[in-house]
């Protein structure tokens, strides 16, 4: 009966195989997938928030953010002035050098190329 059904011990040999396969396939694809999608640079405890801009001038933003990274530790920030069609008008890499104190306010100055509607924090990391 089983032969005419097509349930041979080789058959069911071959569904094991092809099951601990997709199985192992699976595990890698996770395993690689958390490595690339890990912690990255919260392992240092790097985290920045926009506090505020004032438009000086069509060619001046200032640009308010605070910074938190773990002490020891020096980062980067790019900031950016955006016009009112979200077109990036000014950009600014700021160096915030290493400090006892894990949350800073930064104040900085970016020359634009026309009149900027707001500005903020593009990006932080650790170099």
């Amino acid at each position: 009966m089983d032969a005419r059904y097509g349930r041979t011990p080789g058959r069911s040999r071959r569904n094991i195989v092809i099951a601990v396969a997709v199985a192992v396939f699976i595990a890698v694809v996770f395993t690689v997938w958390v490595i690339w999608a890990g912690p990255g640079e919260t392992d240092r405890g790097l985290d920045s928030d926009d506090v505020g801009y004032h438009v000086q001038s069509d060619r001046l933003t200032v640009v308010r953010s605070q910074v938190s990274v773990d002490p020891g530790n020096t980062a980067k920030c790019a900031v950016q002035v955006l016009d009112k069609s979200f077109t990036i008008v000014g950009w600014k890499v700021v160096t915030l050098p290493t400090s006892e104190q894990r949350t800073r306010t930064i104040q900085t100055e970016v020359k634009t190329s026309s009149r900027g509607v707001t500005g903020l924090i593009n990006k932080c990391w650790i170099p």
